[in-house]
């Protein structure tokens, strides 16, 4: 196990390095950097201020250069004016005796995630933040998403072709059928409009990053949820239907264990190694596809940060918010991998 698990981490580390590259490349392409140097400067700036904008702050450099001062392996750029010293690990315009005592590596691996040009604030601060705020709705929505699915998963696949299986599997074809962004507006049109008369839920999802409560926080959970339900459900429903007509759990009606029994015992610890893997996909899913839902209902979150990095072509955050997301990726790719072995003792690793 414990050379699986380090063979896994050293391609876990080249796929981060690869991905984050592919994006650090298309988020330093010219036509990002001109509206950039014009969203920080001026937008009547001509061709010649633009170049001169963007080598002052280091743009100019080779990509490859770039993307090692951004990640903390080559030492920062520095530029020396008529005002003084200023360059990648210097803040502001310093003197050359301030500027020699200044780090000379300043990226990911040194804990600098760069300064938000949309936030005006350091993107760690940010980072963090949206992410803790995002988590908490992920929690929320794993609370009643999973216990759920499983159950309507479990009841479904016990007895196949019965009325219950049809029932449940049509509301869970349903669910997945149904976009977020569908749902989401009609919960809202539905359940907080006083036109239609069932104004059941109070305050916005903005409110409920301060003071979380059912009325302003239910709906973005129920939204995010009820289409991960339908996903869980159907993968349980079919491993449950495979295990239940296996060789192992007809033996053991016929020796006349119980139904109950042969649930429990027997058949529900075989049926869930599929939907596992299945849950474990939700925690990237969650982190980045709640952009629509935070969206939608104004929740300031992760994915709600990444819409306004993007819109606003802040590079930083926008790199940053790739990295959190690969590394959510990665990590759950390789717990998934690690709970299998302890679901299914015959798996052996080679």
């Amino acid at each position: 196990m414990g050379l699986f698990i380090l063979r896994r981490t050293g391609v876990m580390i080249v796929t981060a390095l690869c991905l984050t590259f592919i994006v650090f490349f298309l988020t330093n392409l010219y036509p990002n950097l001109e509206k950039l140097a014009k969203t920080q400067g001026n937008f009547r700036m001509s061709d010649e201020a633009v170049e001169s904008w963007l080598d002052s702050q280091g743009y100019m450099q080779p990509t490859i250069v770039k993307y090692g001062q951004w990640l903390g392996v080559a030492p920062g750029w520095t530029r020396e004016n008529e005002d003084g010293i200023t360059g990648r690990c210097i803040t502001g315009q310093v003197s050359a005796e301030a500027a020699a005592q200044a780090p000379s590596f300043c990226g990911i691996l040194q804990g600098d995630w760069g300064y938000s040009t949309v936030f005006k604030d350091e993107v760690s601060t940010i980072v963090g933040k949206r992410l803790g705020a995002t988590g908490f709705l992920m929690l929320c929505v794993l609370v009643l998403m999973v216990p759920t699915a499983l159950a309507i998963g479990v009841l479904a696949g016990m007895r196949e072709g019965s009325m219950t299986d049809r029932s449940l599997s049509t509301v869970s074809i349903m669910s997945t059928a149904t976009p977020e962004y569908v749902s989401g507006v009609i919960f809202i049109a539905v359940f907080t409009s006083s036109t239609v008369g069932l104004k059941w839920f109070k305050g916005t999802a903005t409110s409920a990053m301060d003071n979380p409560t059912f009325e302003n926080f239910f709906l973005p959970v129920l939204t995010i949820a009820l289409y991960g339900v339908g996903y869980i459900a159907r993968m349980t429903r079919a491993s449950m239907t495979e295990v239940m007509t296996a060789q192992y759990i007809r033996t053991a009606r016929l020796k006349g264990v119980s139904f109950r029994n042969i649930v429990v015992k027997h058949a529900l610890r075989n049926a869930l190694i599929a939907p596992f893997t299945v849950i474990m996909l939700q925690f990237p899913w969650l982190l980045n596809g709640v952009v629509i839902v935070e969206t939608l209902f104004n929740y300031k979150g992760f994915g709600w940060a990444l819409v306004q990095a993007a819109g606003n072509n802040d590079i930083e955050l926008l790199l940053a918010i790739s990295v959190v997301s690969v590394i959510v990726v990665l990590v759950t790719q390789l717990i998934s991998d690690i709970g299998y072995v302890f679901l299914n003792p015959r798996i052996r690793i080679s």
